[in-house]
């Protein structure tokens, strides 16, 4: 079976948007609301939890990719007896995964304070707040969290999309009436907590609808069940360097600079990672039709369509990076005053940062579609483990500096190369050469539209909210108009303006308003 991919991929794109549109500005709202009722420590320690249960979240081992990666196949061939199968083992695996975490979460409970730095001013009990974080997680797992699979698989994103805002919605409103009325953290983490259960819960009741046909019953043979196993080990690896590459620095931060320091870092990474968060809606619009593509076209095919999502890619990168560079602090010393801003050397290494991680993800994307992961396994094992010793050698010596570079570098110089020579090796059997060359060009020009968008900016000295819808303005127009004069003369520019032009004709269509006057 054929899946719409374009349909599918304009539909999901749609809905996820206005999700994430919804999930910045609630939490923004939310976060804005905690800094000056509880205060800036309070931040940092929610950042700090949630980078550890990042860590503890390895138990999924990647299980969650790997049976909606299972399912493709059986999808295409309209066999529901193996999908309701797959859904009986994954529901099996996340249970013993919720009650693994449980245990190590429990276990490691001593040594949480050791991980803040300096004396900290929170009245509270350490240990309460983090057992109520470790509760929210272990729920993700054991309560229907295997009924996503079947959605995901199908590219019904825009339906996880509308559970997620109702769930959301109720979630956002409790805590920020309990940090309103109350001022009271414990509350607020036990809001989280309904919040969870919600969605899970309607999720559940959704897929059900949905997809009757798939019941979660019946067991898969030995052989079957050891290629999804196969599957997850070589998952582990990845997801092991994903976990260290991205909770790494929050708890470097807060062990060796405070929760103060941290909570200001958090707050430049929450906007660089919602602005990231946009993109990988992108992404995850288009993994299922992807990996669609891998299996019913050819491989030239593939790569052409690749060259034309690369080339998207990068043109987003860098306006996105430019964007970052020129509005971070404008935006900042608004919303939380100029006392909490970092230097703008610290601003420049993010920008950066955000480029080559936009970059990177769009690599994953075609890795994950074809789930080249045994190849691919000990990438991001190293990639992680020389951030993390960079990390520790330089925080001492360079302080937040040093921890953002040490990302960079890692991602940069080990990472990425890895990375493109096992999606080429391995997924379009030819050179990577003209990639590379294409990455360099691509971003030479990035490096161009932000000097020259930095230094227009740079020249309006005035703040306030009147100079940052001014910068905005500039940021839209100028970096743009230098990336278009730059990437015309790609040979691969009209294909992939055209791509862009059928995926949003497919999202008018899906907008009445939008299609009457369009």
């Amino acid at each position: 079976m054929r899946i719409d991919r374009a349909k599918n991929v304009s539909r999901n794109i749609m809905f996820g948007v206005l999700l994430k549109l919804y999930q910045v500005i609630c939490p923004f709202i939310i976060r804005t609301a905690m800094i000056y009722l509880l205060g800036m420590e309070y931040v940092g320690l929610n950042s700090l939890f949630n980078s550890i249960l990042q860590v503890l979240n390895l138990t999924e081992l990647g299980v969650g990719t790997a049976m909606v990666f299972s399912m493709y196949k059986p999808i295409a061939d309209e066999d529901r007896d193996k999908i309701s199968k797959l859904m009986e083992l994954y529901k099996v695996y996340y249970r013993i995964i919720g009650f693994i975490i449980a245990v190590i979460g429990l276990a490691i409970t001593p040594i949480i304070p050791k991980l803040i730095s300096g004396d900290s001013q929170i009245p509270l009990n350490i240990y309460y707040l983090y057992w109520i974080n470790l509760g929210y997680t272990v729920l993700s797992y054991w309560l229907f969290a295997y009924k996503n699979s079947i959605l995901q698989a199908h590219q019904r994103n825009d339906i996880i999309s509308k559970i997620t805002l109702v769930a959301n919605t109720a979630t956002y409103l409790i805590q920020f009436s309990l940090l309103i009325l109350f001022k009271n953290y414990y509350l607020y983490l036990l809001g989280m907590l309904f919040g969870q259960a919600l969605n899970n819960i309607i999720t559940s009741i959704i897929a059900d609808r949905m997809y009757p046909q798939y019941k979660a019953k019946g067991k898969l043979s030995i052989k079957e069940i050891k290629e999804i196993n196969q599957r997850v080990k070589d998952l582990f690896t990845s997801k092991i360097g994903g976990v260290i590459q991205n909770s790494v620095d929050t708890i470097v931060i807060s062990a060796f600079l405070g929760l103060t320091l941290l909570a200001k870092y958090n707050n430049y990474y929450y906007i660089m990672n919602s602005l990231f968060g946009f993109i990988i809606i992108l992404f995850n619009s288009c993994l299922a039709g992807i990996g669609n593509s891998l299996v019913v076209e050819s491989k030239d095919k593939n790569y052409q369509d690749f060259k034309k999502i690369s080339l998207l890619t990068e043109w987003l990168a860098g306006f996105c990076s430019c964007c970052l560079l020129c509005l971070y602090q404008p935006f900042m010393k608004l919303w939380v005053g100029e006392k909490n801003t970092l230097e703008i050397g610290v601003v420049i290494c993010i920008a950066v940062y955000f480029y080559i991680i936009v970059t990177n993800q769009m690599l994953c994307l075609y890795k994950d579609a074809a789930g080249i992961w045994h190849k691919d396994r000990y990438r991001p094992l190293v990639t992680a483990l020389v951030n993390l010793s960079l990390n520790l050698a330089s925080v001492k010596l360079l302080g937040l500096y040093g921890v953002v570079l040490s990302t960079v570098i890692s991602m940069l110089f080990v990472g990425m190369p890895w990375l493109i020579h096992n999606l080429f090796s391995e997924v379009f059997n030819r050179s990577s050469v003209e990639f590379v060359k294409s990455f360099v060009y691509y971003a030479l020009t990035t490096v161009v539209a932000c000097t020259v968008t930095f230094y227009i900016n740079t020249n309006i000295n005035d703040s306030g909210l009147i100079t940052l819808v001014i910068k905005i303005l500039i940021c839209l127009i100028v970096p743009n108009t230098i990336i278009l004069c730059i990437f015309c003369r790609n040979k691969d520019f009209s294909a992939a303006l055209q791509l862009v032009n059928k995926t949003f004709s497919n999202i008018i269509q899906k907008i009445p308003m939008l299609k009457k006057y369009l």
